[in-house]
């Protein structure tokens, strides 16, 4: 395996993660139609976000960011569930990834930077949004690009701005209970070094999807390995109530002298020990001792849930 290969990972999920077709509580193809035409709708109206964005003050730019993904979910037919309380301050946002509404996810919930692979930036509409958000592009053909890529998000955190990095590399099915996947790829370190030199607390999120009805976890939604983007969208909106969850963990605040793979580990654990129905793990670092001493991460009761179905 060559360093290019490290870089580029392949999560091992494939359509024997997906759903079978029988198994997919779906609406009539009407249904379906209505929601293409309002998601289509969704995106022509990014391009006019697109020319506000930069002429905007910060505080109405990220509202009609926000705005615009929350609303572009429900164009699909998602209904989007927030529970947990984000930070108010900058902070490095890291999760778990599965799909492409994850970005929207998380711009709904928190309009951030965000930091994604090369190739977003020329998806039609979403690039043109993405560039026009200050998102961190990286190229992971170039693994020693790596190193300015880090720069960038410390730059963006030392500004105020709060940074959203999808650590796994790629995306991955198991966090929304599939059987026949393989556990994720792990938490990558290098982004939470951009933390640790700024100072800045990281905030895990777990995004999971279930059906509304029967409550259970569903990657109807997942784009994974061959799959195509457009048969990805046809599932969405095929889709009868699904619901993605955005649990936000408590913050992580790394000593000065971290180190970034234990931050990582830790960051990772709580994105995958938070409880779908949205308990909040809580831990706090220290500098790195020898032998690390064991830790005890108790899970309080939920802050407050925000359905952002409207």
């Amino acid at each position: 395996m060559t360093a290019r290969d490290l870089w580029r990972p392949a999560s091992g999920c494939d359509d024997g993660c997906l759903p079978a077709a029988g198994e997919v509580p779906t609406v009539p193809m009407g249904r379906r139609v209505l929601r293409l035409v309002a998601a289509l709708g969704m995106l022509l109206a990014g391009v006019a976000v697109v020319v506000l964005l930069p002429v905007l003050p910060t505080r109405e730019r990220q509202a009609l960011l926000s705005g615009w993904a929350r609303a572009t979910v429900r164009a699909f037919g998602v209904r989007l569930v927030v529970r947990g309380r984000l930070p108010r301050r900058r902070a490095l946002l890291v999760a778990n990834h599965m799909s492409w509404l994850d970005i929207l996810a998380v711009l709904a919930v928190a309009p951030t930077r965000m930091v994604a692979k090369r190739e977003i930036r020329s998806w039609p509409v979403v690039g043109l949004l993405a560039a026009a958000a200050g998102t961190v592009f990286v190229d992971r053909s170039r693994p020693l690009a790596l190193p300015g890529t880090v720069d960038r998000v410390a730059d963006a955190l030392r500004a105020g701005r709060s940074v959203a990095v999808f650590p796994e590399g790629t995306t991955w099915c198991a966090a929304s209970g599939a059987t026949d996947c393989r556990p994720g790829g792990g938490f990558r370190p290098a982004t939470f070094q951009a933390a640790i030199d700024t100072g800045s607390p990281v905030v895990p999120l777990r995004l999971t999807y279930r059906y509304a009805v029967t409550g259970s976890s569903t990657t109807v939604a997942a784009f994974l390995g061959a799959d195509t983007l457009l048969r990805s969208v046809a599932r969405v909106v095929a889709a009868r109530e699904l619901v993605l969850s955005v649990t936000v963990a408590a913050a992580l605040h790394p000593a000065g002298d971290a180190d970034r793979r234990l931050l990582a580990r830790a960051a990772e654990s709580a994105v995958h020990l938070l409880p779908a129905a949205g308990a909040v793990a809580r831990a706090r670092l220290r500098p790195v001792p020898t032998v690390p001493p064991a830790v005890s991460v108790p899970t309080p009761a939920v802050d407050r849930e925000l359905d952002l179905a409207a």
